[in-house]
């Protein structure tokens, strides 16, 4: 399969690069396009207020041999110059593999899980992994992401994935030989807590660093409570943000009525 590749990590993370290798050892033809630098919570933001800039990454650089593109904007830029730019017509979009989980409320912050919003917006499937992983850990395996990520491509041969749904993965920070297994799932709820730490500046100014401490509602068939149990989690995330429910409800309540009645009663 043709596979174009990003991220919100950098074009030079560990977790990407894993990615790119292990799917071209699995005989996939793979297309990197990433930020040139960290840009991660940047959401699904696009850069309108510049032009962006697209240089290709030198082969020394790479962890084997696939061709890679650095651009200054976020992930959404990436997929953009992608498709729009480098002319690539890809099976799938490929997002990952962070460095760090998304679960439950961190998709509507991830650069990972957007950029693959931005494979759907294209029409393409697409696939976010994330490796639930920290900086204090002492190993990082990516490589466990890396092969649910090729077992679930290979599934979506003979399933393909609906219009307008993606998946969302989180791989515990384990070696395959220790992951429980696959948990297919909802997206959990996931808050911070105590968000705003405040620090002096040199010049006794206020600063705002934001950040605050997880707190997880680890309920049944969650995102959240497979990752605890050392299980994959796969959840589809679809990007019609309709609730139907509330339109059932609302338009059974009369609302159009009512607010008409009350918006042209103003101008009589």
């Amino acid at each position: 399969m043709k596979l174009l590749l990003s991220n919100d990590d950098g074009v030079y993370s560990v977790g990407i690069q894993t990615m790119a290798r292990s799917l071209t050892c699995a005989g996939h033809e793979v297309l990197v396009v990433a930020p040139d630098r960290e840009r991660s919570a940047h959401g699904h933001a696009m850069t309108l207020d510049r032009p962006l800039h697209l240089k290709e990454v030198e082969r020394k650089w790479l962890s084997t041999d696939f061709p890679a593109y650095a651009c200054d904007g976020t992930p959404t830029d990436c997929v953009i110059m992608g498709f729009d730019v480098l002319k690539f017509d890809p099976d799938m979009v490929i997002s990952g593999i962070n460095q760090g989980p998304n679960l439950g409320d961190d998709l509507t912050y991830s650069g990972t899980a957007c950029a693959a919003m931005e494979g759907l917006i294209f029409g393409v499937p697409s696939i976010a992994v994330s490796l639930v992983s920290s900086s204090r850990d002492a190993e990082h395996h990516n490589e466990t992401a890396a092969d649910v990520t090729i077992a679930l491509i290979e599934w979506t041969k003979e399933n393909p994935l609906r219009d307008g749904v993606m998946f969302n993965v989180n791989v515990p920070n384990v070696p395959l030989s220790e992951l429980k297994g696959i948990s297919l799932t909802k997206k959990g709820n996931r808050r911070y807590r105590d968000k705003i730490r405040v620090v002096k500046s040199p010049e006794g100014c206020d600063t705002y660093w934001i950040g605050g401490k997880i707190e997880d509602l680890a309920e049944e068939g969650t995102d959240v409570m497979a990752i605890g149990r050392n299980f994959a989690s796969v959840t589809p995330i679809h990007m019609d943000m309709t609730c139907f429910e509330a339109c059932h409800e609302y338009k059974k309540a009369g609302i159009e009525t009512a607010l008409e009645k009350k918006l042209f009663s103003i101008h009589i």
